[in-house]
């Protein structure tokens, strides 16, 4: 065991850090973050059912919806066109997990992309 203290964080450096970092590049991160976030929460990693909790998935593809929604305008087509397949792909997983699905429009994220058709 050391008796050194743990170091503390540059924070000065990590500022300097995140702001050299493109707004596209903060958004596209944040919003892969909650996919891969709602991919677990809806069961479908590895581990399957062991993290499943459609609550927590619901709040997850809402949010990846509003974010997607209100950066339309920020980020490039490049950019939007797969976030926006992979918000589909997990609406679409969370109509298919849920025992009573939620009527057309009202289900997760869908107050921003519309109503999601299979």
């Amino acid at each position: 065991m050391s008796d050194t203290p743990p170091q503390n964080p540059d924070f000065d450096s990590m500022t300097r850090d995140i702001a050299e970092v493109p707004a596209v590049e903060v958004l596209v991160t944040v919003a892969v973050n909650l996919m891969s976030a709602a991919a677990v929460k809806l069961g479908l990693t590895e581990e399957g059912d062991k993290y499943k909790d459609l609550d927590e998935a619901r709040k997850l593809i809402h949010a990846l919806g509003g974010l997607l929604d209100a950066s339309a305008t920020e980020i490039s087509s490049f950019h939007a066109s797969p976030l926006r397949d992979g918000l589909k792909s997990l609406q679409l997983a969370f109509r298919e997990a849920s025992l009573v699905p939620d009527e057309l429009g009202q289900g997760p994220g869908e107050k921003y992309t519309g109503p999601v058709y299979g």
